[in-house]
């Protein structure tokens, strides 16, 4: 059995990993009374290390990838990433103390009123997902992701231990979930919405839900998926092209079958930077969702399987980070906004591939757009504070993250 030891001047005394009861963890108010004074915060040399190499690698295929205007993109990725950066940094340093201000749910109203907002804009691409603010248009979607993240933490975290014996404490994060999901639907936006979706499961079952609750909760929201699916004509003709983009490859499989021959054709080390032939106008949107699959063409099966390990290294890190955090609201906190990044990632690699269904869901780091970047590299910052060794020096003697499901019971 692990065991954990606590310090002693005199003898090394072992402590049960397990004999902290999940009440006696502190909780989210807890944590605010542990940082009424400020002091900088350690950053992670591992996570920053990842940044480091995402934000570069990304710059550089942001201007691989462009057909025609590669420095204008490449210039205007790199304010996008500069103005993230500065943000990320702020925040390693002053999320601490801006959470003891500003109350998750204050967050939710601005995001709501985000998303409302976006819906009487001008449609780009028939769609209404973007706020023009002059230098950058800011996609509310990117938003919510953040905001919604810090939400449920903070509110699985004040009702540890209590979720599975009571259905009805699931039912403000349900609600809470449900009216954002419901705006970015308006757009029409149905990627995000399944994308958080799936974070929000995984934050339930970590947070101690039962899982026959979670079965119901599934049950009750597949008819409206399978509505949004089979009802909206032009989903319904990517799902298709999905399970035969051969079939319909000058219609809607198009995009996907030249994503394909991009992936192909970049054998196992690629044609190169700058390469890249399906670039030329031949696979629509290459340095924004498809950027995967020029990256496949350029630099091939073994250089992707690098990028795909270092998305997997950022998972191990963030959960290895979330199970020796001081309190739940730290430990959820990241968790959940390690998973939005690297699920993701997974998915955007999986629809350019062809196992999930094509959807405008950018790869992290990579993809060209202001919102999703600066967004990407704000979530960095939180992880990055709320995981600082101010946070977590005193944490081997605080019970392990995994064992959750373990003390709801």
């Amino acid at each position: 059995m692990i065991k954990l030891f606590s310090k002693s001047k005199k003898k090394t005394q072992p402590v049960r990993r397990g004999a902290m009861r999940f009440e006696e963890r502190p909780s989210r108010t807890a944590a605010r009374a542990e940082v009424t004074e400020y002091e900088g915060h350690i950053i992670d040399k591992k996570l920053a290390f990842i940044t480091f190499v995402f934000v570069c690698f990304g710059l550089i295929f942001t201007y691989s990838s462009s057909a025609f205007d590669s420095s204008l993109f490449f210039k205007r990725q790199l304010i996008f990433d500069f103005l993230g950066l500065v943000a990320a940094l702020v925040l390693s340093q002053t999320y601490s103390r801006l959470q003891q201000i500003v109350k998750p749910i204050w967050l939710m109203y601005i995001t709501w009123g985000l998303l409302i907002w976006v819906l009487f804009t001008p449609k780009i691409a028939n769609v209404h997902r973007w706020i023009h603010l002059g230098f950058f248009n800011l996609q509310p979607s990117e938003v919510a992701k953040v905001t919604l993240v810090i939400y449920l933490a903070d509110y699985l975290s004040r009702w540890q231990g209590k979720l599975a014996r009571n259905w009805l404490l699931l039912l403000p994060p349900l609600v809470v979930s449900g009216i954002t999901f419901g705006l970015m639907g308006l757009a029409p936006d149905l990627g995000t919405p399944m994308l958080m979706g799936a974070v929000l499961v995984a934050m339930l079952f970590v947070a101690g839900a039962s899982i026959k609750h979670l079965l119901i909760m599934f049950a009750a929201t597949t008819p409206l998926i399978l509505y949004q699916l089979i009802f909206y004509r032009y989903r319904l003709e990517r799902l298709l092209s999905f399970l035969n983009p051969e079939a319909q490859a000058g219609g809607a499989g198009y995009q996907l079958m030249q994503s394909f021959m991009a992936v192909g054709s970049g054998g196992w080390f690629g044609k190169g930077l700058g390469n890249s032939e399906l670039k030329l106008e031949y696979l629509p949107a290459a340095h924004t969702d498809f950027i995967f699959s020029i990256m496949c063409e350029e630099i091939g099966l073994m250089g992707v399987m690098a990028i795909i390990a270092c998305f997997c290294w950022l998972l191990v890190r963030g959960i290895s980070l979330a199970r020796v955090s001081k309190n739940s609201f730290h430990s959820l906190l990241i968790f959940g906004l390690t998973l939005t990044i690297c699920m993701q990632a997974f998915f955007n690699m999986a629809m350019a591939i062809g196992l999930l269904p094509t959807k405008g869901i950018p790869l992290p780091f990579f993809s060209y757009g202001g919102s999703s970047v600066i967004m990407t590299l704000v979530m960095m910052g939180i992880i990055v504070n709320v995981a600082s060794s101010k946070h977590s020096s005193k944490a081997r003697n605080v019970e392990d993250f995994t064992e959750y499901r373990t003390r709801n019971r």
